[in-house]
């Protein structure tokens, strides 16, 4: 289950969060050192509790 998952792929977190593809990318793309990204080669995994932390503290993305 998705929600108990600690790491996230871009399609996984696409349908968790109810963000669109396009703009997850062009965040993880705008900010490559943030916390909540893992790249693991060349897969970007997304934190998903650290990512729920961004997105409380953020107004617009």
């Amino acid at each position: 289950m998705t929600s108990e998952k600690y790491n996230l792929t871009i399609k996984e977190a696409v349908q968790y969060f109810n963000i669109g593809e396009k703009n997850l990318r062009k965040l993880v793309a705008n900010n490559p050192t943030a916390d909540y990204i893992l790249m693991v080669g060349n897969k970007i995994l997304i934190k998903r509790k650290l990512f729920e932390q961004f997105i409380d503290g953020t107004g617009s993305i």
